[in-house]
């Protein structure tokens, strides 16, 4: 299984993976942020294939190897269209999951985490351009609930 967390910058989506992580068993996450990491270099737009590239053979290794992963990242249309067609048999696998908390709520620092000024814009684009309400998968507005409620409901979708 493959469970995709979709959703902006701040939606929840690496805390909700952990968690969910916890509760399947056999499970890894896949934070493609880590991929991006690794070639800071690239402008952000020229690395974004190369990382979904990377990131689905990473997918097909870790489900040859017996692994469940849960993959928390912002989605565009493009890239979903991308992955299903990189994943070719594996997309029928998987399971796409959006994290759409208000803007307001995304655009906020929440927890220990103190967003900076490229990230609070970077929410504000992710919204405009529609990741938090995407037209794959199952939206879930998140504004009111704990990380632990919102695993809670995925699980739930998931059985």
């Amino acid at each position: 299984m493959v469970i995709f967390i979709n959703g902006s910058i701040n939606a929840g989506k690496s805390t909700v993976a952990k968690l969910l992580s916890q509760k399947i068993k056999n499970t890894v996450v896949l934070e493609i942020d880590s991929l991006r990491d690794m070639i800071p270099q690239v402008p952000l737009e020229e690395a974004i294939p190369i990382n979904l590239k990377n990131a689905v053979s990473l997918i097909r290794n870790f489900k040859q190897a017996g692994f469940s992963v849960i993959v928390p990242y912002p989605l565009s249309q493009k890239n979903f269209d991308f992955l299903k067609g990189e994943l070719g048999r594996d997309f029928e696998d998987c399971r796409f999951f959006t994290l759409s908390p208000a803007l307001e709520t995304a655009a906020a620092n929440r927890g220990k985490r103190e967003l900076n000024d490229w990230e609070k814009e970077r929410v504000k684009h992710h919204y405009s351009t529609g990741i938090n309400k995407p037209d794959f998968g199952e939206i879930i507005d998140n504004t009111n609930q704990t990380p632990e409620e919102t695993a809670n409901l995925i699980l739930k979708s998931l059985s």
